[in-house]
């Protein structure tokens, strides 16, 4: 069953995809119109679970459910992954695709591939204080307080130049 994502609990498990490309207004629309007719149908072993989900940025897709009445099996997992590829077909766009590490940067989000990430960080396109994203959040409340991380305190801190670190 279709919940609002600002109804769900903080203890909800979330999955935040990273879409692989910006998506525009009208194909927003288009995913959230799925994802709301995938909620409503979304179940495990026959229960409805109270799910949800967000769009954005127009970069990330967070899906929620309340497990607190149905927990999510694996099957039910598996069947939100299986709606996602078949709408990543439909639209042109990739939810799984891990190549990418994104940015926020002067407001937008902005990509880029992870092959390029060391020599971006030393040339200083990229550096210590810039916002990235946390997909791996696994509760909304983690989501709501951790997505959002500074390079500095994430995994990427590994590519900043060593007089930046402390």
């Amino acid at each position: 069953m279709f919940v609002l994502f600002n109804e769900m609990p903080g203890e909800a498990k979330v999955w935040a995809y990273q879409m692989n490309r910006e998506i525009t207004t009208p194909e927003q629309e288009v995913l959230a119109a799925a994802m709301k007719n995938f909620c409503e149908q979304w179940r495990a072993h026959g229960a409805p679970l109270r799910a949800s989900f967000d769009i954005v940025h127009g970069h990330f897709l967070i899906l929620a459910v309340d497990e607190s009445a149905s927990e999510a099996s694996g099957c039910s997992i598996d069947g939100s992954m299986r709606v996602l590829k078949e709408l990543g077909q439909q639209m042109g766009v990739d939810f799984f695709d891990r190549s990418q590490v994104a940015f926020l940067i002067d407001g937008r989000v902005k990509p880029y591939p992870v092959s390029a990430l060391k020599g971006l960080f030393g040339n200083g396109t990229l550096n210590a204080s810039l916002v990235t994203f946390n997909n791996l959040v696994g509760t909304k409340a983690e989501y709501l307080r951790h997505w959002k991380v500074e390079v500095s305190g994430s995994w990427l801190a590994k590519y900043l130049p060593k007089s930046t670190v402390a």
